[in-house]
C-alpha cells in the first residue's frame, strides 16, 4: 500500500463492495484495503461519502442491510478521520470540478481528500494512476498495491 504512514481516502464504491458479498472478488480486495486501513489508523472518509454509503448499502446492493444494521457500520467508520464539508468547501469543489472537467460529486471527494492531507483516493470512478489537484486515484481492482 501506498506510504505506509500517509492519510488515504477511501471513496463510497470502495466501501459499499468492503460490503456487498455479491461482488466476490472486488468485496474480497475492498475487504483488505479497508481492513487494512482499520488497523493502521490511516482511513478518511467525508460525510457524503457516508450519506451515500447508507443508500447505497440500504437499497441499491442485491442483498441489502437494514438501516439498523448500516447505522452501526457508520457510527464504526466515525473513529475514521472524517471531513465534514462546509461552504468552503463546496466552492473549491466548485473548482476543482471545473479545472479537472469532473463531476461536482467527484469534485467533493477529491476535495475532502485535500483538505484532510490525502496522498490518495481509493475508488474505481476516477481515472486510476491520475493526479487530481495533487492527490492520486488508486484503483485497488486493477492495482497491485494491495
Amino acid at each position: 500500500m501506498p506510504g505506509d504512514t500517509e492519510l488515504q481516502f477511501v471513496d463510497t464504491n470502495i466501501l459499499i463492495y468492503a460490503y456487498d458479498v455479491s461482488s466476490t472478488e472486488k468485496h474480497r480486495r475492498a475487504l483488505a484495503l479497508v481492513s487494512e486501513l482499520w488497523d493502521s489508523g490511516r482511513g478518511c472518509l467525508s460525510i457524503q461519502v457516508l450519506q451515500e454509503f447508507y443508500v447505497n448499502l440500504t437499497q441499491k446492493i442485491p442483498h441489502p442491510l437494514t438501516p439498523q444494521e448500516t447505522v452501526r457500520i457508520i457510527e464504526d467508520y466515525g473513529r475514521w478521520h472524517l471531513h465534514k464539508p462546509g461552504l468552503k468547501s463546496v466552492i473549491e469543489a466548485i473548482h476543482i470540478q471545473q479545472r479537472n472537467r469532473i463531476s461536482f460529486w467527484d469534485a467533493m471527494i477529491i476535495c475532502s481528500a485535500k483538505e484532510m492531507g490525502c496522498q490518495n483516493i481509493w475508488t474505481e470512478d476516477l481515472n486510476a494512476n491520475q493526479l487530481y489537484e495533487g492527490i492520486k486515484a488508486v484503483n485497488p481492482f486493477i492495482s497491485q498495491e494491495l
